[in-house]
């Protein structure tokens, strides 16, 4: 039985699936072309028929780890997911799974260098939440990853959530040594008014600080010493 748009409203009852056209289009849309009808808003909307796009997500956690894919991917991961659930709605932890695996086999290979500098991305990583726009020199290199060093200290971020300054050598050097009086003197028992003067330097998008920036780093330094 085919299913219509208005199927799928019924059975996407979660507001904040209503708010992911994109995702919900991914999920609705088969690969050949399929027939369509008119939705309410005067858009053609193509008929489910391939078994595994009946079957539709009825909560969020079903549904977030797909937002980490191309909207072209989507609909294979969910297909993939229903089968390895048996035909039936996949778990949030089974979708996460089968996201992840294709992840894998498509990630970027690292050609980030110990010494670079970095401006961290924060995309659709919450755990960078309030980091994005900073910068960072790249300390450690894995596969997939980097070890960055940050005002505030080391973090291991995957390599689509950076992006290099492209600095120079001599400029790279330059924010190292930015980098460690920054870290020498920042302490989560400092004044927040001081904490965020070393976050705003962590977040210059150039190799050098200006004449007060360099001015009020030094009197902070020789304060922390004293």
């Amino acid at each position: 039985m085919d299913l219509y748009w208005s199927d799928i409203c019924d059975r996407l009852w979660l507001k904040h699936l209503y708010r992911r056209p994109r995702l919900i289009s991914a999920l609705v849309t088969t690969a050949p072309p399929q027939p369509t009808i008119a939705t309410s808003g005067g858009n053609a909307c193509p008929l489910l028929t391939t078994n595994c796009l009946q079957i539709l997500p009825t909560n969020e956690r079903q549904v977030r780890p797909l937002v980490a894919l191309e909207p072209e991917v989507q609909r294979t991961a969910w297909q993939q997911a229903v089968q390895v659930a048996g035909g039936k709605v996949p778990t949030g932890r089974i979708v996460k799974d089968v996201v992840q695996r294709i992840m894998e086999r498509t990630k970027v290979p690292n050609t980030y260098q110990i010494g670079e500098v970095c401006q961290i991305l924060v995309k659709d990583n919450p755990e960078l939440r309030g980091k994005g726009g900073c910068w960072g020199i790249v300390s450690a290199v894995n596969e997939f990853s980097c070890t960055v060093r940050m005002w505030d200290g080391e973090y291991t971020i995957g390599v689509k959530h950076l992006k290099s300054f492209n600095y120079l050598p001599q400029e790279c050097q330059q924010m190292q040594v930015i980098c460690d009086r920054i870290n020498r003197v920042y302490s989560g028992e400092l004044e927040e008014s001081v904490q965020k003067f070393l976050e705003m330097l962590g977040k210059v998008n150039r190799a050098y600080l200006t004449a007060l920036e360099e001015k009020l780093l030094s009197v902070l330094e020789s304060e922390i010493k004293d």
